[in-house]
């Protein structure tokens, strides 16, 4: 056997949770994460920007952590949860609170970093419903905005927390 044929036969079957929804696909072992979500599963919020884990635009929710999904292999995910820009919106057409935050304080410009803000930002609502400047301003630290949206972005960011907060405590 050839070194090109046994690359072509390094598949593997993994399942993970996209979404909420589980799933089972067969890829090569050296499909990243964000080439699963958007070549594989079609969910094309995830963008793929340096490819390097420097842009941050790729940004995903694994396992309640905020990733790069370029740096992370596929493989690697099998048995999580991963949770795309694609989830946020849930069952119903009305934007999450994030999202209405982003609108809300012109927190996006060109967009393309947008979705990887969101993540981030989500990722840390998740566990800090009410953070500080400082941990909104940590949590999208490994982002790039290139239009330079970064205030907005977390005036977004309190402005989600306290409506996130306000919806919690009416329930």
């Amino acid at each position: 056997m050839s070194l090109s044929e046994d690359l072509v036969m390094d598949r593997q079957r993994i399942a993970l949770t996209v979404n909420g929804s589980k799933i089972q696909v067969e890829i090569d072992s050296r499909t990243t994460l964000a080439e699963l979500l958007r070549e594989e599963l079609g969910l094309t919020g995830t963008k793929i920007g340096c490819n390097r884990g420097e842009c941050g635009s790729c940004t995903v929710i694994l396992d309640g952590d905020s990733v790069y999904s370029c740096t992370v292999l596929a493989v690697e995910a099998a048995g999580k949860e991963v949770f795309t820009i694609e989830g946020l919106k849930g069952d119903g057409e009305k934007l999450h609170p994030i999202q209405e935050a982003f609108i809300e304080h012109d927190a996006l410009q060109c967009g393309y970093c947008t979705p990887g803000m969101i993540m981030s930002v989500k990722a840390l609502l998740d566990r800090n419903i009410h953070p500080t400047e400082d941990n909104c301003r940590n949590a999208i630290a490994g982002n790039l905005c290139r239009c330079g949206a970064y205030p907005n972005i977390v005036k977004a960011t309190l402005a989600a927390a306290r409506k996130m907060s306000q919806q919690k405590s009416d329930v």
